[in-house]
């Protein structure tokens, strides 16, 4: 299960919908070994394409560094799709290569007639997809 804040959440839908139709993608941030994702990290898509994401190589180096020197790791990777329901796509199952972190989308379109948004969480590993519960809180529980 994801457990995320209300802010986090927010963030994510928001960056979405702004980045609309281009799909939009990012990484939320967390300590170590703890799984809790605290620190939002909008990130550009480097394919400005309403189809497709793709982290600019640069950025992604940059991040990857920042989140060492700071004991961090990508708890959430974050895409939006514009056209499509929130599920991942061949694309995206092919470009999964973090097994510990959430993969959650954002469906910009009202693909189902649920709203004009979907938020779902996924892991996928060794290409297998599953979805998982998200359970958004106001803060999180001390440690």
């Amino acid at each position: 299960m994801l457990t995320i804040t209300q802010a986090l959440h927010d963030q994510i839908v928001a960056h979405a919908r702004a980045d609309h139709p281009d799909e939009a993608c990012g990484v939320v941030a967390g300590p170590a070994g703890t799984g809790r994702p605290e620190r939002f990290v909008p990130m550009l898509n480097a394919a400005r394409s309403p189809t497709f994401y793709e982290f600019d190589s640069g950025d992604l180096l940059k991040l990857y560094r920042e989140m060492d020197d700071r004991d961090e790791e990508p708890v959430i990777i974050y895409h939006s799709h514009t056209a499509t329901e929130a599920y991942p796509s061949r694309t995206d199952v092919t470009y999964a290569n973090e097994p510990g972190a959430h993969y959650v989308l954002v469906s910009t379109a009202d693909a189902d007639d649920a709203g004009p948004f979907q938020f779902r969480s996924y892991r996928i590993v060794d290409s297998e997809i599953t979805e998982e519960d998200v359970e958004i809180v106001e803060a999180y529980e001390p440690a």
